[in-house]
């Protein structure tokens, strides 16, 4: 069977989208020899997992998610905005027995932020985490923040486990979910219907939906899966209408439209009305909130628009997957002996999958510039450009395999410990695997490469034998992945040597206080106690970011925030929020943001509070702090 959505109130020669907006696909791997995709402007962002495709259920999934989107109108599989531009991002691999290998939030997280970095307007995540609540990783909650900041639209998975339950991300604040309908506009049995999803969940047709199968075939299949993509292309297609006439894009007043135009779905007699959620999609409403600022009215019957017709199908592949649902489990973050899973589902399977230590697979060069992977720009045809990186974290060791660990194991001699044995046998650090921790969960590996990686090593030998030590900062560029012991793979840094350091808190505090005296010391350390702190944990991030990279820089080098706790401290202030935004001050060929920090009146907040500004340059791979600190009062 085929799917195909009129929509004939859209423009008629702009029918498909506009190459100007873009989609991105976080998915499985994409067969993009698939002829469908033939004349399809796709590009594939490298990510942490293989973005070579293949035959097994991650490539089959993320095939099909992407051919509902993009399939060209001449093949067999039409899409729904086959003219929109396409970023594949693979974030879930094969496992065993026909189930999907882990995928934790945070490298969810890392998959969003590329997407925005790379210019979408629309993030189609057809995935998620069953959860007891709305809540998530912080990262992963950073990054859908920095989708609201970018005015970037997230579209996810409702899930499919037949309950009044939530899948993270699509219970996120911001986040458009999606559950499944069939084709008479009845909710499907197994669609989710949880709490969060009654203000931000529509329901779209999800029941035997076409699409390609890697290789030159097609399948159909059903689950909010699929029914995902149905609407990231539509608001993909509004989007390009808002391009057409000249207005802003406005991804999220793309989302509002869709739900303020819901239409009652049908219920049989006794049903929970739950699981209607908001309503299901009504194409030619939200076309008309968007154009006339008023609704257009749709019948259920018109329904019919969004039709099945029957088109020559794989009967053995349809047989084989006839009412296929499909689902992913994002699970949270744990500590990397542990395992991180993402699976998918028919309905509702076991969530976790066992991991066994495989040989440690590193794919960056130890060729200092050649290491550095590229990544094309979102904004200029060709162009290429290396990801910096400002990370903050724990240091920590990780050995890759149980040979390796048995190795160093019957190396070091009886009474002697690890750092012991490295201060003796300094060349064996680079036998290990040293990674750059948040909350003991790896984040990134350290790398060193160049003709001064020995002094790098050492660097971290020192770090580490400091038990003292709280923080570290690594800039550096991103320069392919490494496989830990536990199986997970995270990025690799490049470092930049001269910029690692490592702290303590009260050691940094002691440091900004001597160079930066002031009568109300006590004060003044409980504000920059309680500013490093919010930056450690409250706006713990990636690093990836140039608004990251200002902010990890301003707890790194912290004298601005000392002058303005000084300051905050002898006006009774207390911090509210910090922020970073793009500053108006800047030098040419540099790229500057603001850190941002509102203060409120301790003694009454009646009384105006104050806003202090500092700019970092992050241009380079190690940020600078340019201009004069700025501050002025402001009304609460």
């Amino acid at each position: 069977m085929m799917l195909e959505i009129n929509i004939n109130n859209f423009a008629d020669d702009k029918v498909g989208g506009h190459p100007n907006i873009c989609i991105a696909v976080l998915d499985g791997p994409v067969d993009q020899s698939h002829p469908c995709f033939d004349g399809a402007n796709l590009t594939q962002l490298p990510t942490l997992v293989s973005g070579i495709p293949d035959r097994g259920f991650a490539s089959q999934h993320g095939t099909h998610v992407a051919s509902i989107i993009f399939g060209q109108h001449n093949s067999a599989v039409r899409g729904i905005a086959p003219h929109c531009r396409g970023l594949i991002v693979p974030v879930f691999t094969d496992g065993k027995e026909g189930r999907l290998a882990p995928c934790s939030q945070i490298d969810l997280a890392r998959a969003i932020t590329q997407a925005v970095e790379r210019g979408a307007n629309v993030i189609n995540i057809s995935g998620g985490q069953l959860a007891a609540s709305a809540e998530s990783d912080t990262l992963l909650a950073n990054a859908v923040r920095l989708c609201q900041e970018h005015n970037v639209l997230i579209v996810a998975a409702a899930g499919n486990d037949g309950c009044d339950c939530l899948h993270v991300p699509a219970a996120l604040e911001s986040v458009l979910a999606v559950g499944a309908m069939d084709a008479q506009g009845n909710p499907i049995g197994f669609s989710n219907w949880g709490q969060a999803y009654q203000n931000q969940g529509i329901l779209a047709l999800g029941e035997n939906i076409l699409g390609a199968v890697p290789g030159d075939g097609t399948a159909v299949k059903t689950g909010t899966s699929f029914a995902t993509p149905i609407v990231s292309s539509i608001a993909a297609l509004l989007l390009s209408i808002q391009l057409q006439r000249g207005e802003k894009l406005n991804p999220h007043a793309i989302r509002d439209a869709i739900l303020q135009s819901a239409l009652p779905c049908n219920l049989s007699k006794g049903s929970d009305s739950r699981r209607c959620l908001v309503g299901s999609l009504n194409i030619s409403g939200a076309y008309a909130l968007i154009t006339k600022g008023k609704l257009q009215p749709m019948t259920n019957h018109k329904l019919d628009e969004i039709m099945m017709q029957p088109t020559e199908v794989d009967n053995a592949i349809a047989q084989l997957q006839p009412s296929e649902v499909i689902e992913f489990d994002l699970k949270q973050p744990i500590p990397q002996s542990s395992a991180i899973g993402v699976q998918a589902a028919e309905m509702n399977q076991s969530t976790t999958m066992p991991m066994k230590a495989t040989p440690m697979m590193i794919t960056a060069s130890n060729q200092a510039n050649s290491s550095v992977a590229p990544s094309e720009c979102a904004s200029c045809s060709g162009s290429k450009q290396i990801q910096l990186v400002y990370a903050l974290g724990e240091l920590n060791y990780d050995f890759g395999t149980q040979a390796r660990q048995d190795s160093f194991t019957q190396a070091i001699p009886a009474g002697i410990n690890l750092l012991d044995y490295l201060e003796q046998n300094p060349w064996e650090a680079q036998s290990l695997i040293w990674t750059l921790n948040l909350d003991a969960t790896p984040i990134y590996a350290i790398l060193p490469a160049g003709p001064y990686a020995s002094l790098t090593y050492d660097r971290l030998r020192e770090f580490l034998a400091d038990n003292h030590i709280q923080r570290v900062s690594v800039p550096g560029y991103i320069g392919g992945s490494v496989r830990l012991m536990s199986g997970q793979t995270v990025p690799a840094i490049i470092p930049q040597v001269r910029g690692m350091a490592s702290w303590t808190v009260p050691a940094l505090i002691d440091s900004l206080m001597q160079a930066t005296p002031t009568a109300s010391q006590e004060d003044v350390t409980r504000k920059l106690r309680e500013y490093l702190e919010r930056i450690y944990y409250e706006y713990r991030n990636l690093g990836i970011t140039p608004q990251e990279r200002a902010l990890n820089f301003s707890a790194t080098n912290a004298f601005q925030a000392a002058t303005l706790m000084a300051d905050a401290a002898t006006g009774d202030l207390g911090l509210d929020s910090i922020t970073v935004e793009k500053s108006p001050i800047c030098r040419p060929d540099s790229d500057c943001y603001d850190v941002k920090l509102q203060f409120f009146n301790l003694e009454d907040n009646r009384r105006s509070g104050r806003v202090y500004r500092f700019t970092v340059d992050v241009s380079d791979v190690i940020p600078v702090t340019i201009g004069e600190l700025r501050s002025w009062s402001i009304a609460t």
